[in-house]
């Protein structure tokens, strides 16, 4: 079983998907069973923490997904400090992804901000998994910080255009081994996760790559299968890239 852990947690399933944008809350329930995600991430400002009406989490089994709250929508390190606390305090979960944007019109991550958090959040018991930069100076100061894995964008949140600095999602994978390195927005198809799980990261996160599909249910589906390819495809070792043909059947035996 190609399983891979995160604080000590084991996790069969390397796609985590996020639960906003959806149609409806039946439309996400059936799109995460599609998904066949393990881990499934929840902002905590959209939950009805008093649950006295319908919730998101009525559409969300805890008993068969892990529930990752995250911070979207918090600006500054303490509010993404609140808004971690509150939703351990309400008994959601101690991990949280930590978001704390910098630039609302990019919503690239405030990695100053961010490494504050994580620091903090990590002194008081929280597994944190921070959404950040694909800058190595900048992972290795969330590790420091004791951040459980290393979570750099893909391409602007939202924006679907797939893997956009491959390079530098390629250096990561040589320097970060401590912890798990997941790529964390910007997957718009199949194909973009399938790239990036062939590039060598630990997981793919993702939400609008599924949720504005046409068809989200599929997509999920469709999203699970390429995840899987794309790790295959890794573990295999592609063959080397050459500039000329190279005759796939033996020259012996031809008549001539």
């Amino acid at each position: 079983m190609d399983s891979f852990t995160i604080a000590g947690r084991q996790f069969r399933s390397r796609l985590i998907v996020g639960t906003g944008k959806y149609k409806s809350g039946p439309e996400t329930a059936r799109a995460l069973a599609a998904s066949g995600a393990e881990m499934v991430t929840v902002a905590v400002r959209r939950v009805n923490l008093d649950r006295s009406k319908e919730s998101l989490l009525d559409y969300i089994d805890p008993q068969q997904y892990f529930l990752l709250p995250n911070t979207a929508g918090c600006y500054t390190a303490d509010e993404a400090i609140r808004t971690a606390r509150l939703g351990r305090e309400v008994g959601l979960s101690d991990w949280v992804k930590v978001e704390v944007i910098g630039d609302q019109q990019t919503l690239f991550p405030d990695v100053q901000a961010t490494i504050e958090a994580t620091r903090v959040l990590v002194k008081e018991g929280f597994t944190v998994l921070p959404y950040t930069s694909d800058d190595i100076v900048v992972a290795k100061r969330l590790i420091d910080a004791g951040a459980s894995a290393v979570m750099p964008l893909g391409a602007p949140i939202g924006s679907g255009m797939g893997i956009q600095n491959q390079p530098n999602i390629r250096i990561l994978r040589e320097i970060i081994t401590e912890v798990p390195l997941i790529v964390d927005a910007g997957v718009g198809t199949a194909s973009d996760a399938a790239i990036a799980m062939e590039l060598g990261v630990d997981g793919v996160l993702m939400n609008t790559g599924i949720a504005g599909a046409q068809d989200p249910v599929l997509m999920a589906e469709a999203m699970k299968n390429a995840v899987l390819a794309g790790r295959q495809a890794y573990l295999a070792g592609r063959m080397t890239k050459k500039l000329y043909a190279t005759a796939s059947s033996p020259l012996e035996g031809v008549v001539r």
